[in-house]
């Protein structure tokens, strides 16, 4: 068992660092082979929200294991709880500016 057995989830989880490499999206050209992904805008948001929840499940079910006194892992409990609150943070934020890039694109004038 690892201190920590949850950092290898973040690679698993569709989450990836901020410093990897971005995934090339096609050929550049406009209708060519391949200029589009195969997966949409909204399926990597639905995966992302779907990781958060998962993890907030995971960490719910957790704690109320620790408060029924199934477990003694109250360690693993707050790392998981900790790890759903900065995974739902991160999600927030993703929202946040979306939404100010929407404003930005409906105050430019056409």
């Amino acid at each position: 068992m690892t201190p920590i057995g949850s950092i290898n989830s973040l690679a698993s989880s569709g989450i990836s660092r901020a410093d990897a490499p971005l995934p090339k999206i096609g050929t550049g050209m406009i209708g060519g082979a391949g200029a589009l992904p195969k997966e949409g805008f909204s399926t990597m948001l639905d995966g992302l929200v779907a990781t958060v929840d998962s993890k907030q499940s995971a960490a719910q079910a957790m704690t109320r294991k620790v408060l029924m006194g199934d477990t003694d892992q109250l360690h693993q409990s707050v790392i998981a709880m900790q790890e759903a609150g900065v995974a739902f943070s991160m999600m927030v934020e993703v929202r946040n500016k979306l939404v100010e890039s929407y404003q930005e694109l409906m105050r430019m004038q056409a």
